[in-house]
């Protein structure tokens, strides 16, 4: 029996080690890339975070004003200066929400000032969820104090639930400020921003990508929020009307957090889910008629939102459940609830700008 040849062995040996050390040098260098993009987005997260006083007002400024886009144009068409007609869109939209503050408020104060009566009806109907509570508080009283048994007392502070929940969402004026004077100035310099964009490209091929790139864009939003405007109005309209028709108190400010709030997917009708539950709660004397309310709107925001509101914007524009849910904690947790209203038409961007840099496949079908 011969024995192996021993330069057959150190050539396989060889090969073995070069194999080794490729495979190392390839992993260690997807490791570094991997490594800089994931500082990257740290640092960029940093940002978007230190700088939202600034960034938000801003970038919801450019995001509503792409939506004039079209009409921008059409106005240009008819001779209308880019000055008066930036300026007649922040006067209509300064004076919405003036009309918007004065009709609420008498709502509002209403409800603020029969704060402690609401709390204590709602107090006397959640009684029935207030076992399993006193448990809860017996086993953190065991694990905490030893054994010591607290009292089992459902208080709610409705005043400081309102006063934190407007807290929350009311801008500080000087971001309202930077969001109306960056929305003129964006509106009234958009073809030159726009030209300028566009000229930065060099080849004709990358300009005219770009120009198809920033009209689907524009026509991309433009059609979102304009669809998703139209139906949320419907969708307030017919949440105000159905309080008013079931009896329940201030149909006006509730209609209107449906309307605001069904902008921001899942989050948004849930919120105003708990708040008929919560009205009816206090309002109907019996717990199973609390349900009606809440349940009538679950059901006409499903149909919303998986029948009606597909078939309008179309099947490009419907975007995947978990990419939606994702953009939208993300949004949350960096920009609060303008951040939710703009994940959406952050990841409508994104989509385009992947259909449009992306190498497509071209597959034959058989046929």
């Amino acid at each position: 029996m011969r024995s192996p040849d021993p330069a057959f062995t150190s050539t396989e040996e060889e090969d073995d080690r070069r194999t080794a050390a490729t495979d190392a040098a390839a992993f260690w260098t997807f490791g570094s890339r991997v490594a800089v993009i994931g500082i990257f987005l740290v640092m960029v997260g940093g940002v978007l975070i230190y700088a939202r006083p600034v960034l938000l007002p801003v970038v919801s400024a450019v995001v509503i004003g792409t939506m004039f886009g079209p009409l921008e144009r059409r106005a240009t068409a008819w001779g209308i200066p880019s000055s008066v007609f930036a300026l007649a869109i922040v006067l209509i939209l300064l004076a919405a929400l003036q009309g918007a503050a004065v009709l609420l408020s008498g709502s509002m104060i209403s409800w603020i000032q029969d704060a402690p009566k609401y709390a204590e009806a709602l107090g006397q109907k959640l009684q029935i969820f207030d076992r399993g509570f006193a448990a809860l508080r017996e086993i953190e009283a065991a694990l905490s104090s030893g054994g010591e048994r607290s009292e089992s007392v459902m208080r709610l502070d409705v005043a400081a639930i309102f006063q934190a929940a407007f807290t929350f969402v009311t801008p500080a004026m000087g971001e309202l400020l930077i969001f109306f004077a960056t929305l003129f100035f964006f509106l009234f310099s958009r073809a030159g921003l726009r030209r300028n964009l566009i000229l930065v490209f060099e080849t004709q091929d990358a300009r005219l990508r770009i120009i198809r790139v920033l009209n689907d864009i524009e026509a991309h939003l433009t059609r979102y929020l304009g669809t998703v405007t139209v139906i949320n109005i419907v969708v307030g309209a017919t949440a105000g009307i159905g309080a008013q028709l079931l009896g329940l108190p201030n149909p006006l400010l509730i209609g209107v957090a449906a309307f605001l709030c069904n902008y921001v997917p899942y989050i948004g009708p849930a919120f105003i889910v708990l708040i008929l539950f919560a009205v009816s709660l206090i309002h109907y004397p019996l717990f199973g008629q609390a349900l009606v309310p809440p349940a009538l709107f679950v059901a006409m925001t499903t149909v919303e939102g998986h029948i009606i509101t597909p078939n309008i914007v179309g099947q490009r524009l419907t975007l995947n459940p978990f990419a939606v849910f994702l953009g939208l904690t993300m949004w949350t947790w960096l920009w609060g609830p303008v951040g939710a209203f703009l994940s959406v038409p952050f990841l409508i961007v994104a989509l385009v700008l992947v259909d449009h840099f992306s190498e497509k496949d071209e597959v034959e079908l058989p046929g």
